[in-house]
């Protein structure tokens, strides 16, 4: 069976370029920056595909679990343990 896990996001939509950095020292919070605006689940979109690219996993492996309507968010991760997820988003930064 695949793991699964959960990640905290605050989002900032209508950014001039997309990325992502922790907001805390414990690693719980990860914001990220994305181009697309908040209207119509485009920047959610922007969201799951820029985290599924970030951690090399196929985009139905993201997806946002709660705070669709919301700039703080958690979404699901299928295919990876949490530990592997903050080693990946090291790696990106």
């Amino acid at each position: 069976m695949s793991p699964v896990c959960k990640l905290r996001l605050k989002v900032a939509p209508g950014a001039s370029s997309t990325g992502c950095e922790w907001l805390d020292d414990e690693q719980q919070v990860l914001k990220i920056r994305v181009s697309a605006a908040a209207e119509k689940g485009k920047a959610n979109k922007a969201v799951e595909k820029f985290m599924a690219s970030l951690l090399g996993l196929p985009a139905a492996a993201v997806s946002i679990s709660s705070g669709s309507t919301s700039s703080r968010k958690t979404i699901k991760i299928t295919g990876l343990t949490v530990a592997q997820v903050r080693e990946k988003i090291f790696q990106h930064s």
